[in-house]
């Protein structure tokens, strides 16, 4: 097939979890399909230069975001305030993106265009057939941020941009051929929000092979827990500020050692601040190999409020032989089974019990590392996530 992929940015430096899925999936149709990427561009190098990795052309549209961390941020944010489109949409929304999607539709002859994420729908024709990657469920996120906002000013602002979220994304979903959403409950959410039935469900993957801790791993920066995840992303900072806040302390009352690293990149000042403050805990950013990371820490955390998506954090984790401590929503989704292999523990009471009890037990520790690495070894490669999307698209071509 000759296909059109729609897309937010470009897939290098891979630091996200959609971002990884996306490239693992495209790694693999690149070998057997056309692929077209069109994606808004940063200027980076990089990302232009490994894009031959996963498509046939790449089709790049200049447009720089403003950093969270700026001015110019909050101007965009308070200009989209009165804007129908959620600001996270009207932010990334490019004349130049529709007029170059406008010009390869009219020239040439393409056999199926893919919307990955909810975003680059902005930039298509209306009557356009399309496939939607839904790697959130969008509407999902900012319901759950509006619970757990701090200050009413912020959770009137996320509650109206909850509100028009669940317009955009219900005209979307209801606009594509086909939606996939990223696991069962996610399409089941979709189904009953947006009164949709063209929905199929395709689970994360992972590499298991690039994971699996080596026999004999060289000297890392060892810790008893770490969290993975992109610290520029609220539903990360706000799990992690929460653990630190309520859950560590109940494992120091038991465990007073206990040290944590926080792993991902762009952390903002609330994350760096925790490493000045407390000795025990570590916080990287960027780091340009994650495995070391997992293969020295004892148990890895997941304890999100918020969120949706891959969660691909975990499923990386389980291969590389580190027991996972989640909230349900950390772990919403997925295919695991509690205690099987993960801990499934929602009070900060209740996560501090399910650490220290993998802490203060190898055999424990080691079991359920065995049982969850079995099983994202056996059931979820990104062979198979790859398959199964050709396998929806092509059944009743689009």
């Amino acid at each position: 097939m000759k296909i059109l992929w729609l897309s937010p940015g470009f897939l290098h430096p891979a630091t996200r979890g959609g971002q990884i899925r996306t490239l693992e999936m495209l790694r693999r149709l690149h070998v057997r399909h056309e692929i077209h990427f069109v994606a808004l561009h940063d200027g980076s190098r990089e990302a232009l230069d490994r894009s031959s990795e996963y498509c046939s052309k790449a089709w790049p549209v200049p447009y720089a975001l403003a950093p969270r961390s700026s001015a110019r941020f909050w101007l965009q944010t308070a200009q989209f305030l009165f804007s129908e489109l959620p600001v996270v949409v009207a932010r990334k929304r490019s004349q130049a993106a529709e007029q170059l999607v406008e010009k390869l539709l009219r020239e040439q002859n393409f056999d199926l265009v893919v919307c990955d994420f909810l975003t680059p729908t902005v930039h298509l024709p209306p009557m356009q057939p399309f496939v939607l990657l839904e790697h959130n469920v969008e509407t999902v996120l900012w319901r759950r941020y509006t619970e757990q906002a701090a200050n009413p000013a912020a959770r009137l602002f996320f509650r109206l941009q909850a509100q028009r979220m669940l317009r955009f994304e219900c005209e979307a979903c209801r606009r594509a051929n086909k939606v996939i959403a990223v696991s069962e409950a996610d399409a089941a959410t979709l189904r009953e929000m947006c009164g949709i039935s063209h929905i199929f469900a395709i689970p994360t993957g992972v590499d298991a092979a690039w994971f699996a801790r080596p026999h004999a791993p060289g000297p890392g920066p060892a810790s008893d827990l770490i969290f993975v995840g992109s610290m520029d992303w609220l539903p990360n900072i706000d799990g992690v500020r929460w653990f630190v806040g309520e859950v560590l302390p109940r494992i120091r009352d038991r465990l007073p050692h206990c040290s944590l690293t926080v792993a991902g990149r762009r952390p903002p000042a609330s994350i760096r601040d925790l490493a000045t403050t407390d000795a025990r805990i570590r916080v990287t950013g960027t780091v340009d190999d994650i495995r070391p990371y997992l293969w020295a820490a004892s148990v890895s955390v997941v304890p999100l409020r918020i969120g949706g998506g891959t969660r691909l954090k975990i499923y990386e984790a389980m291969a590389a032989g580190i027991p996972v401590v989640a909230t349900t929503i950390g772990a919403e989704g997925l295919d695991v089974s509690s205690p099987e292999n993960v801990c499934i523990a929602d009070t900060a009471d209740a996560l501090a019990n399910a650490c220290v009890e993998l802490l203060n037990s190898p055999s424990e520790r080691a079991r359920q590392a065995a049982a969850a690495a079995a099983l994202v070894r056996d059931r979820f490669s990104w062979e198979n996530v790859a398959a199964r999307f050709e396998e929806i698209v092509c059944s009743g071509r689009v």
